[in-house]
């Protein structure tokens, strides 16, 4: 925005330099001026299609990363689901090899079967 020469205020209150001759305006300075605001919507237009572009590849980085986040998510919630299931499953398992070493654990080592305490 260096570029960019005049305010909306400086091109409202623009006065022209008067020729000698008359009230007419030095159509050199007019002509002078009026290229230099068309330079400056020149340089609006390109900073506006420019922040438009940088606008729209910022917003699919954005959507792009909200499907990412999503994706990160649900593999979360179906990982953090399993480990309750095997916490679950690990504690029946030894709840019952508990309880066979209680009711059975006598008859079980004096048959010379093998003990169950490798599934603690």
């Amino acid at each position: 925005m260096d570029n960019i020469k005049f305010t909306p205020q400086d091109i409202l209150h623009k006065q022209f330099k008067e020729r000698n001759i008359g009230k007419g305006y030095d159509e050199a300075d007019v002509d002078s001026f009026l290229d230099d605001v068309i330079k400056d919507y020149d340089t609006f237009n390109k900073e506006v299609d420019r922040l438009n572009s940088e606008n729209e590849r910022l917003r699919a980085k954005v959507d792009e990363l909200n499907r990412q986040v999503e994706v990160g998510s649900s593999m979360n919630n179906r990982a953090a689901s399993q480990p309750v299931s095997n916490a679950t499953n690990m504690d029946i398992l030894k709840r019952l090899s508990n309880l066979e070493r209680r009711v059975f654990g006598s008859q079980m080592g004096a048959n010379g079967q093998e003990n169950d305490s490798h599934l603690l």
